[in-house]
């Protein structure tokens, strides 16, 4: 079971990567929380939580938790190991998994050029230090707009 997180103050994002999705979100009237969840995927032999995965957005419309992995190659391995065990856990919660190539090809979609242009590509991974606004059907089969 998710253990929700707690807190009503703006949410700090991890990577730049995350603040542009939020944008991008925000322009097309999709509701989204951030790190709203945290869901247990290792315990040890007294029961305590050792590992844990919080996608990084859930998407309520749409029931759909979204996670992006735009940083380093040994960061995507672990992520994808984590949502192996949570898919096995918790198989009736939707996650996407957004690659580095995904989160790219988003931006030139919708024309973040800018975006892109403090990106640099080592192996895969990006790194950004701009900001902008704009698409979310890539993330799921229904979108509606927040109300």
């Amino acid at each position: 079971m998710a253990i929700p997180m707690s807190g009503d103050s703006p949410p700090r994002f991890a990577h730049d990567s995350e603040a542009e999705l939020a944008r991008i979100l925000d322009y097309y009237g999709v509701a989204w929380q951030y790190e709203p969840d945290v869901f247990p995927i290792s315990w040890n032999a007294d029961g305590a939580v050792v590992e844990s995965f919080a996608p990084d957005f859930y998407l309520p419309e749409i029931d759909l938790y979204v996670e992006l992995t735009t940083l380093k190659q040994s960061l995507v391995r672990k992520k994808n190991r984590k949502l192996r065990w949570m898919r096995q856990l918790y198989p009736e919660v939707r996650v996407k998994l957004f690659y580095a190539r995904d989160f790219r090809a988003l931006m030139l979609k919708y024309g973040r050029l800018d975006f892109l242009t403090g990106v640099t590509a080592a192996n895969g991974a990006y790194a950004h230090t701009g900001a902008g606004a704009s698409a979310a059907a890539e993330l799921g089969p229904r979108t509606s707009a927040a109300g």
